[in-house]
Formats: structure tokens, C-alpha cells, sequence
């Protein structure tokens, strides 16, 4: 936003300079034409004269008007295509800073975009991960539920004592290996009777 607001400074600025040239070339040419209606009355003054020295006084009088509105009309002109040039440079100017203007607010659409794309999909994060916490919960409760049967089955066999406290997984495994190792040893003393 500061971008855009700085490079609409400048596009005014230009504008403003712009019209200003403008101004002052309306005026040039507002002058040029009016010495070019002053030279046609000094023209026409010596076209109606007929004495002769009246008219040789009036030739030089002419002569030397007409080499000063000359040189004010080269001069004029100069200026006028000085302004001319400057104009041009001005309107590319400001038609560059139109662009660069167009080019950040769409820069800015896209990040705009962009963010709203990513808190979508921080949203959507954060839904599946209280949905996976949910879940892992169900499972640790599930999980929990299963250990507590485990241990109450384990720990009903005859033979085998009742915990003195809480017992940790590696507890329960060794109760339940030791239930297995003496119920195969029971199958195997059954099986060598059986044979026997």
C-alpha cells in the first residue's frame, strides 16, 4: 500500500508537470501568433504607403521587426520542441508509473491470496490434529481398557501372586511369558505321560 501511494505521488507530480508544460506552451503559441498578427499589420502599413521616403523608413523599420519576431520564432520553436520532447518523456513517464501501479496492486492480490490460502490450510491442520488427538485419546483409552483386562486375566491364574503395586508393560509381559513357559512345560510333561 505504501508502494502504490508513493508511486501515485509521483504519477501526480508528473501529471502536474505535465499540465504546467502544457500551460506554458499554449502561451508561446498564444504570442507567436500574436507577432505574426503584429507583422501582418506592419505588412499591410507598408503595403498602403506611397511616398517614397516614408517607405524606404518603413522598409528598415520592417526589416529589422521582421529579424526580431525571426529570431523570437526560432527561439519560440526551440522551446516548443524542447516542450514537445517533454511532454512525450512525461506521458511515458506517468504511463510507466500507471503500470508499476497496476503491477504492485496485483502483487498485493496475490500475497493477499496467498495468506488466505495458507490460513486455509492452517485451519485445516489444526482440525486434523484435534481430530488425531480425539483418536489417539479413543485408542489410549481403548489401549488402556485392554492392558487392565491383560493384567486381571494374568494375574487370576492360580500360582501366581497379585501385584503389590502399579506394574509397568515389561512386568506384565514377564507375568504372562512365565504363564506360557509353565503351561508348555505342562503340555510336554502331558504329552511324555500319554506316550509312556
Amino acid at each position: 500500500t505504501g508502494a502504490i501511494s508513493s508511486l501515485q505521488r509521483q504519477m501526480e507530480i508528473q501529471e502536474s508537470k505535465l499540465r504546467r508544460i502544457r500551460s506554458e506552451k499554449e502561451i508561446l503559441l498564444k504570442q507567436l501568433r500574436q507577432q505574426e498578427v503584429q507583422l501582418q499589420a506592419v505588412t499591410d502599413k507598408f503595403c498602403s504607403l506611397t511616398e517614397e521616403e516614408k517607405q524606404k523608413e518603413m522598409m528598415v523599420m520592417m526589416e529589422e521587426e521582421n529579424r526580431n519576431l525571426q529570431e523570437v520564432v526560432v527561439e519560440q520553436e526551440s522551446q516548443l520542441a524542447e516542450q514537445s520532447k517533454l511532454i512525450i518523456e512525461l506521458q511515458e513517464t506517468v504511463s510507466q508509473l500507471r503500470a508499476e501501479v497496476v503491477t504492485t496492486r496485483l502483487q498485493l492480490l496475490e500475497q493477499k491470496q496467498a495468506q488466505k490460502e495458507i490460513q486455509s490450510q492452517a485451519e485445516a491442520l489444526q482440525h486434523k490434529e484435534l481430530q488425531t488427538r480425539v483418536a489417539l485419546e479413543r485408542v489410549s483409552t481403548k489401549f488402556e481398557r485392554y492392558r487392565s483386562k491383560i493384567i486381571q486375566a494374568t494375574f487370576s491364574m492360580e500360582g501366581i501372586r497379585d501385584p503389590s503395586g502399579e506394574l509397568t508393560d515389561d512386568e506384565v509381559l514377564e507375568a504372562m511369558q512365565k504363564i506360557f513357559n509353565e503351561r508348555m512345560e505342562l503340555q510336554q510333561m502331558l504329552k511324555n505321560k500319554g506316550s509312556r
